[in-house]
């Protein structure tokens, strides 16, 4: 019970310190160093192209439906967020695009 009780406490401090940690370093009157604008500034786009990689690394080109599923859904993710530049919107339509495919299409 004690550790348990111990393995909690853990885990809110550790949950605490990362939420307020950033606002204690780095306040809003003070200027924020260039590395850490840089960092906030491609950061998202290296996760997005990781997810991606991610994504597509199981694919298989030379069995059952080719990637057909995928290749869709993706190029639908990317022209709708070209055309609407809304994250949310691109992602949740490509994957529920994807899943109609896998399960009624393909």
């Amino acid at each position: 019970m004690t550790r348990q009780f111990l393995i909690i406490l853990a885990l809110i401090a550790g949950t605490l310190i990362t939420r307020f940690l950033p606002f204690l370093l780095f306040p809003a009157q003070k200027e924020k160093p260039r590395r850490l604008e840089y960092l906030g500034k491609t950061l998202p786009y290296a996760a997005m192209g990781l997810l991606v990689v991610y994504c597509l690394k199981g694919v298989n080109f030379l069995s059952g439906s080719h990637g057909i599923p995928e290749l869709v859904s993706v190029t639908a993710v990317a022209a709708l967020h070209a055309w609407k530049r809304n994250s949310l919107l691109s992602i949740g339509v490509g994957t529920a695009l994807y899943m109609f495919l896998v399960q009624a299409v393909f």
